[in-house]
């Protein structure tokens, strides 16, 4: 059997990479809804949507999900904080697969929940494996945030907020 040693510089380079194509994209995605912006529809509309899809009130949970979306595509950008960003977005992205894209199917094609799921995937890589020598958290000296525990725990607070938020939800009767 072959091994070899995993060259450090490769892998951080390879997370600065996931990181901040994942990173920006979400927070573009929260900023179309938020503001607006790179042809999004802005708050007034994505708050209509919430509120049709039984998010009431529409306005405020608009606000947090285009904020978390938005805020959790910077920290996972700039690799700050750990597995937080990771975890929030895994949270919305839990959101948006059941309450948006999964009566769609598989593929984005559809509107299905392809998009989602790849944006939870990277999430989750990125929360267990750290953000990488080239982040703010190792610039800062935050790395132990970082640990296996940590990880774990967030990804897990992630997962029952998206839980939870779904189940306040209440769809108007057919």
């Amino acid at each position: 059997m072959l091994t070899r040693a995993l060259d450090v510089a490769t892998v951080a380079t390879g997370l600065l990479v996931a990181r901040t194509v994942l990173g920006l994209l979400m927070a573009a995605h929260g900023s179309q809804k938020l503001f607006g912006w790179f042809g999004g529809h802005g708050l007034a509309a994505t708050a209509g949507m919430f509120d049709h899809m039984g998010f009431r009130p529409g306005k405020l949970f608009a606000m947090v999900a285009s904020a978390t979306e938005l805020g959790s595509g910077i920290l996972v950008a700039l690799g700050l904080l750990g597995p937080i960003g990771p975890a929030l977005m895994i949270s919305v992205m839990i959101v948006a697969a059941v309450s948006v894209h999964l009566r769609n199917g598989l593929f984005a094609m559809s509107n299905g929940i392809e998009v989602p799921l790849l944006y939870a995937t990277g999430a989750a890589a990125l929360a267990l494996t750290g953000p990488g020598a080239y982040s703010l958290d190792a610039v800062l000296g935050l790395s132990t945030l970082s640990s296996p525990a940590l990880a774990g725990g967030a990804l897990a607070v992630g997962i029952l907020g998206g839980l939870a938020n779904l189940m306040v939800r209440r769809p108007a009767a057919a």
